[in-house]
């Protein structure tokens, strides 16, 4: 028999499938696959081609790409599946028909299930002990006119190992069990049913009571699958993971069983009737359920698994786009109690200046040195910010600080920033690169400091697992959450720009088109030839092509160059637009660059032709205006109760102002100042009905908050946000 054509990819169907679920036309699907199967990145697409998507933006785009590759994934699979059968000779028309036109892959891999090859079972080995033709009387359930011995007597045979018609009737029975299991539609009507009738239930494993204390909630606990939220079953799943619980799925096995019984066995007067109502339940509690167990729950921790990393994203946005204090010099303080306090003084454009050790705090309590050498590196360097970790010693050290500033009236800006990721950062490779000459501690108080002047520049040299605005990071899909972590990087690096002559090879590695390859290379050139002064000099470094210029100039930034368009995102694909623009006002480029007046005084539409359409002149229109903006806010800082260190200081009732550290599907936590965050619950957010804490507050947020209680023991702050 001929191979038959097994290609299962149809690009307009795909296309239309991708429309019909994200709501938008087939059009805009198929130019943004287009865009994409042409090697451009979703930055550039969705700033620079808006007239071939009809605007589709960094989201919808993002959708079209991972709903693409899943569709390319599962033809793929289809073709595998079809080539494996029919080699099997087992390939009907109407299997093909079914595997052609399915669209899920849990479905496709029940169509497989019955040809793919399995480890040794129970039907197996009847199967090889010939007991195949019996299993099809019982599977046919015809009234046979004959005794149930005369049908399995031709069955036994001691050499094959059946000794009797009672083993003969029972390998049958694996053999119809198996087949049944396999049924596709069976599986899917159970897998369904679990999923809206089940429950999760977890329990705890015998002998692990004392290791399950983190775990009290979940030790005999359950939920309808349909209803529980992504961060309990995620939790149950991590304690199943450390071996404290056990987490399955529970069903009303009862009504399993009827609703089995009447679609598996159809005649009651066949023979074998009643050994087939038993071969049910051994079908559903051996084979069926565990596989429905298994099915569900993997549902399951995809959903909370999606869950998770889109609060993880969104929480990593809004801490990279939190605010820069900006280009002033910094002292940064990694504090400490017996090693002391790391120092390390940066200019405004973040590069080392100068390092020591203070001892402020106990064992050592050297305050007057220490006050000392701090004063003199604030007047020496006119130091006008000190970023101070928030690790161990940081409100003591915070006190020593504010006390040195207030006795020496010195005019200077104390924040307490985030270590999250400081240590990994310092003893990294990269750090290495940049500093190798300094001491591990030392670049953690540079990196404290970096991240005041610019959160971006400097997080992004850390892995964004590292940084600790998670929920459940390290028990969710790794890869799955490299990739949206790795989105939202470039993402917000791109949606700010990257000053090229300053950035790292780091920040311009998320630079669309780049990578870290030839961001290496962007700066080895950089550092051997001098700044550039246009941004077309970046085509002289080895190995950057025009495709990546193409993707990568309009998010680069020339300050002071040849060419004031350089500074700004319009891109200079469109350079003679804004030439045409000047030159019909009569003026010159650089005059109408940052000039609103002036650029309040055309209209787009006359600058709309065969090459450039509507919004792009738009957004040339609004960069002219305010080239180079920067879309980050302004920067502000919590003021921490002067009088509150430690959980201890805390008493119910009190009311202080925090930094929002993390926000989760049921609450947010806000650091107010005491080495532990506390939290506010999702219910006492708002005044009003909150359904997504992300809608109310954001990681970075300076809030007033009401202690509600104090859990010493468990070092646990309940917070209010509403009650405030």
């Amino acid at each position: 028999m001929a191979d038959p054509s097994f290609g299962c990819f149809d690009l307009d169907k795909t296309g239309a499938a991708i429309a019909v679920a994200l709501g938008i036309s087939e059009s805009q699907v198929r130019a943004a696959i287009e865009l994409l199967e042409e090697g451009n990145t979703i930055p550039f697409i969705a700033r620079y081609r808006k007239e071939a998507t009809r605007g589709l933006d960094e989201i919808a785009l993002r959708a079209i790409e991972d709903a693409f590759a899943k569709a390319q994934e599962l033809a793929a699979r289809k073709t595998t599946i079809l080539k494996t059968i029919h080699e099997q000779g087992q390939l009907t028309g109407e299997l093909r028909r079914q595997i052609e036109v399915c669209d899920d892959k849990k479905v496709l891999e029940d169509l497989y299930l019955p040809f793919k090859p399995k480890r040794r079972t129970r039907a197996t080995i009847a199967r090889e002990r010939g007991l195949q033709p019996l299993a099809e009387i019982l599977l046919r359930q015809e009234r046979l006119g004959k005794s149930r011995s005369e049908v399995l007597r031709p069955f036994v045979s001691p050499e094959k190992e059946i000794p009797d018609e009672a083993a003969a009737l029972q390998g049958a029975c694996d053999i119809v069990a198996e087949q049944w299991s396999e049924n596709a539609n069976t599986r899917a009507w159970l897998a369904k049913h679990a999923a809206q009738s089940g429950h999760v239930v977890s329990k705890v494993k015998r002998g692990k009571q004392e290791d399950a204390a983190k775990f009290e909630m979940y030790l005999d606990h359950q939920e309808p699958c349909k209803r529980i939220p992504s961060h309990r079953f995620l939790a149950m799943q991590r304690g199943e993971a450390e071996g404290v619980l056990r987490v399955g799925i529970a069903l009303d096995d009862d009504f399993v069983g009827r609703r089995l019984k009447q679609d598996l066995v159809r005649n009651p007067q066949f023979e074998f009737h009643k050994d087939l109502l038993a071969t049910v339940d051994d079908c559903y509690q051996r084979l069926l359920l565990p596989a429905t167990e298994s099915t569900v729950l993997q549902e399951l921790k995809e959903r909370a698994d999606e869950e998770a990393i889109g609060v993880f994203a969104k929480n990593l946005r809004e801490l990279l786009l939190a605010p820069p204090a900006g280009p002033k010099v910094t002292i940064g303080i990694d504090p400490g109690f017996r090693t002391g306090c790391k120092v390390a003084v940066i200019d405004g454009t973040g590069k080392y200046l100068a390092n020591t050790t203070i001892y402020p705090t106990p064992p050592h309590n050297d305050v007057g040195k220490a006050a000392d050498t701090l004063k003199d590196l604030i007047v020496r360097f006119d130091a006008r910010l000190i970023a101070i970790g928030n690790g161990t010693a940081s409100r003591e050290t915070d006190a020593f600080v504010t006390k040195v500033l207030r006795l020496e009236k010195l005019d200077v800006t104390k924040v307490t920033v985030s270590e999250s990721g400081a240590s990994i950062y310092s003893a990294s490779e990269t750090a290495a690169k940049e500093h190798p000459d300094l001491d591990v501690t030392v670049r953690g108080a540079l990196s404290i400091a970096r991240r005041l002047q610019d959160p971006l520049a400097e997080l992004v040299k850390i892995d964004p697992k590292a940084i600790g605005v998670g929920q459940y990071q390290h028990d969710v899909n790794q890869p799955q959450l490299k990739k949206a972590l790795d989105r939202e990087v470039e993402s917000c690096v791109n949606s700010v720009g990257v000053d090229v002559n300053m950035a790292s090879a780091s920040l311009l590695s998320y630079v669309a088109g780049i990578g870290p390859k030839l961001a290496e290379g962007i700066v080895t050139y950089r550092n051997a030839n001098g700044r550039f002064d246009a941004r077309r000099q970046i085509c002289k470094v080895p190995k950057l092509g025009p495709k990546a210029f193409e993707q990568a100039a309009g998010f680069l930034r020339i300050r002071d160059g040849s060419q004031p368009l350089d500074n700004s995102a319009v891109h200079p694909e469109s350079y003679s637009v804004v030439e045409r623009m000047a030159a019909s006002l009569g003026v010159g480029t650089s005059q109408l660059v940052g000039n609103a007046g002036l650029a309040s005084r055309l209209k787009a539409d006359d600058f709309v032709d065969g090459q450039v359409g509507l919004p792009t002149v738009r957004d040339i229109l609004s960069e002219l205006a305010k080239p180079g903006r920067d879309p980050r806010n302004e920067f502000k800082i919590a003021s921490f109760a002067e009088d509150v260190h430690d959980l201890e200081d805390l008493r119910e009732g009190m009311i202080l102002e925090g930094v929002v550290t993390n926000v989760t599907r049921f609450g947010a936590f806000v650091d107010v100042g005491v080495h532990q965050d506390g939290l506010i619950h999702i219910s006492e957010l708002d005044r009003t009905f909150v359904k997504d804490p992300s809608d109310v507050v954001s990681v970075g947020d300076v809030v007033r908050v009401k202690v509600l209680e104090v859990d010493l023991a468990r070092r646990r702050i309940a917070l209010s946000r509403k009650q405030v």
